[in-house]
């Protein structure tokens, strides 16, 4: 935390702008030594780089003085042509003056431990970095404001609001205090669960909207799987045709649904075949059948179901999907009351996907699925980190065992155990008990220069 560090903060390629950060108490000093501009606090300088020979490249430059910058420390940015060599060259002059190269994600764990930013900010910054979505996007950025530690330290207040009372009725028994009894006791620790499980029940819908649902797109060979990718992409992607087999292998593509990350896949027509290649591709389709948080199970209700449809539904026993009866504008063999009792945790859907009939209502219960009457978009909190996700449980089930050993009426110095692990857990998610080794994988997930 003496040191200066460095790095290129833009993304490498060829671009208007690229941006050299620098951060820690030698800023200063570095950029006077090779900026030709006037330097002035947070104002944006025009000058040239130069090695003290010839000039390196034209340039805008500003000096943040700390505490009022991205990491609290002097902080200098310098705005050169997008160029590689440029930043490159830029970048091993401001090195060779005595900066060192930053880690990855160093800058924003400076600013954590700087105190600018607490732990689940500066992860909440990554996510608006690889934000896949408007939806995506605006979840990480109200974290990134504080949301989500807001809601932490109320009801880490509240634990420790509890830990004092209960720690009083240990350490002072016979003094005039107001008596813990556990009737109370009790009570405050199941308002304060339940503050733990109003975050965690919007926690897969935080997960997908953050990683992307994947949804594998099955069936037997030219139900129209193809057809369906087509439509959700509002492009031809697929080959569609009316031989069956024509898709090989798993085609992913990713696509902005109703605001969520979607991953479609879609999979060989799963049957049985002498073709190698077409085995291997089959191969594929169940491993993506397995993998996916979502089925679209597509038949041919032009004509009865098949060995090859029995077959898949026999996959789909206990899995979340979608069935969609295909060709309803050919021909109507298969109906939805065929298949409702076969598949009774399916939706079903008649559709004529090579006309885009049923699009909108598929995008619809993609949507259903990730919040899941549970949780609503304008939610303005929403766990979407398996680190806290885990935490929160963790908390969740010290309260628990809190209040267990509280209806049994046990010693107040056992039950206040757990209770301290509950603030523990909840500290670790906005970093206020966290250990070394945390903290180095968090930020071992950002780039360079961020």
């Amino acid at each position: 935390m003496n040191d200066t560090i460095a790095a290129i903060a833009t993304a490498y390629g060829e671009g208007g702008i690229g941006i050299i950060r620098i951060s820690g108490p030698e800023a200063r000093e570095i950029l006077s030594g090779i900026f030709d501009g006037k330097i002035q606090n947070r104002r944006l300088s025009y000058g040239h780089v130069y090695d003290g020979e010839q000039i390196i490249d034209e340039v805008m430059a500003v000096y943040m003085k700390a505490p009022a910058s991205y990491t609290a420390e002097d902080v200098v940015e310098i705005n050169c042509h997008g160029s590689m060599v440029s930043l490159l060259k830029t970048l091993r002059l401001v090195l060779k003056k005595g900066a060192r190269m930053a880690e990855p994600g160093e800058f924003t764990k400076r600013a954590f431990l700087n105190g600018r930013l607490d732990l689940s900010q500066a992860e909440a910054v990554i996510d608006v970095v690889k934000a896949k979505s408007d939806r995506s996007f605006d979840v990480a950025v109200s974290q990134l404001e504080g949301s989500l530690s807001a809601e932490i330290g109320n009801i880490r207040k509240d634990i420790l609001d509890l830990l004092v009372d209960v720690t009083v009725n240990i350490d002072y028994p016979d003094e005039d205090i107001e008596q813990m009894t556990y009737e109370k006791l009790e009570s405050c620790l199941c308002i304060i669960k339940e503050k733990i499980e109003k975050l965690l029940r919007g926690s897969q819908a935080g997960r997908m909207i953050r990683e992307g649902i994947r949804v594998a797109i099955v069936g037997k060979p030219n139900v129209g799987k193809s057809s369906l990718m087509n439509g959700l992409l509002r492009e031809s992607r697929a080959i569609v045709t009316e031989i069956p087999g024509t898709t090989r292998d798993t085609i992913e593509e990713s696509v902005s649904i109703r605001n969520l990350p979607v991953y479609l896949i879609d999979t060989a027509g799963i049957r049985d075949t002498d073709d190698t290649v077409e085995k291997i591709g089959i191969e594929k389709s169940k491993e993506a059948f397995n993998s996916a948080d979502f089925i679209i199970f597509i038949v041919d209700g032009s004509e009865p179901l098949t060995e090859e449809d029995e077959e898949i539904m026999s996959y789909l026993e206990g899995r979340k999907s979608l069935v969609l009866i295909n060709k309803q504008d050919i021909g109507n063999r298969v109906n939805s009351r065929d298949l409702a009792d076969r598949l009774p945790n399916s939706d079903i859907i008649e559709t004529a996907l090579i006309r885009g009939e049923g699009i909108s209502e598929i995008e619809d219960k993609i949507e259903e699925l990730v919040y899941g009457g549970q949780v609503s978009q304008s939610e303005s909190v929403m766990v979407n980190n398996v680190r806290h996700i885990d935490l929160l449980r963790k908390a969740g089930q010290a309260i628990d065992d809190a209040k267990a050993m509280a209806a049994r009426q046990e010693a107040l110095d056992i039950i206040e155990i757990d209770i301290r692990n509950a603030f523990d857990n909840l500290g670790e998610i906005i970093g206020e008990t966290v250990s070394d080794e945390i903290l180095t994988e968090v930020f071992s997930r950002f780039c360079l220069g961020k």
